[in-house]
């Protein structure tokens, strides 16, 4: 242990003699003063306490811990962030699917002269252009549309090869597809009732649609059944 005594000395003593003034006597008076080194401090002694910092094993455990929360915490993100990309385009998808078909029962509700004979797979009800067992084409004459023209009627069928639904504005000369590619038509029917004019029935189209549908390289697959239903709606009289 390392000390280093001072000494102060102070020369004089008082004395005070009887009738005179104070006067100071020399005297000798020794006061040693120790000094301590910074190591020698502790925190019981009412001093300071010595720092002590992180070891080279305790920082590399804590980067090695931080690390790894990092890299699951930036895989699963990076799985999140693909997992939404995939509904959404799943979902672009199916909303595509749903517009074809609210176009097609819209166009049907609006026109009239409904025809489901084409392609029939049966008919109970006896009328030419029933179709109570369901067929692959559809036609009908378009609202705003010429009823003696029939060069103009709309037409819907379903191809069983490119598995798509097509749509024709005259009457089957051309066809364009009303579906996307990455929408996979299993199935289309037609049920159609009531086309005879002055019958108790109000012409009536039960679309039916079976498929699958799924994005661009995504593996996910969605299995769809829909079905919806058209009533002509000028009267048929």
């Amino acid at each position: 242990m390392n000390e280093t005594r001072i000494s102060t000395h102070f020369s004089g003593s008082l004395s005070e003699p009887a009738g005179s003034a104070l006067t100071l006597a020399p005297t000798r008076c020794e006061r040693p003063l120790k000094m301590h080194t910074a190591g020698e401090f502790r925190s019981g002694g009412g001093g300071l306490e010595k720092q002590r910092g992180f070891t080279l094993i305790e920082m590399i455990v804590a980067v090695a811990l931080f690390t790894v929360v990092m890299l699951v915490s930036t895989a699963a993100l990076l799985a999140l962030v693909g997992a939404n990309r995939k509904a959404q385009a799943l979902q672009s998808v199916m909303n595509n699917l749903n517009i074809a078909l609210d176009g097609m029962v819209r166009g049907m509700r609006m026109g009239s002269d409904y025809n489901g004979s084409g392609d029939c797979n049966g008919n109970t009800t006896g009328s030419q252009h029933d179709c109570t067992d369901g067929g692959s084409i559809f036609s009908f004459e378009a609202f705003g549309g010429n009823p003696n023209d029939p060069t103009d009627q709309w037409v819907y069928k379903y191809d069983a090869t490119a598995k798509r639904i097509y749509k024709s504005e005259d009457n089957g000369a051309t066809f364009f597809a009303i579906t996307a590619p990455e929408v996979t038509i299993d199935s289309l029917k037609f049920y159609v009732v009531g086309t005879t004019r002055g019958d108790t029935a109000q012409p009536k189209v039960v679309i039916e649609v079976k498929g699958t549908a799924g994005a661009f390289q995504n593996k996910t697959k969605t299995t769809f059944a829909i079905q919806a239903t058209a009533v002509q709606r000028l009267l048929d009289l």
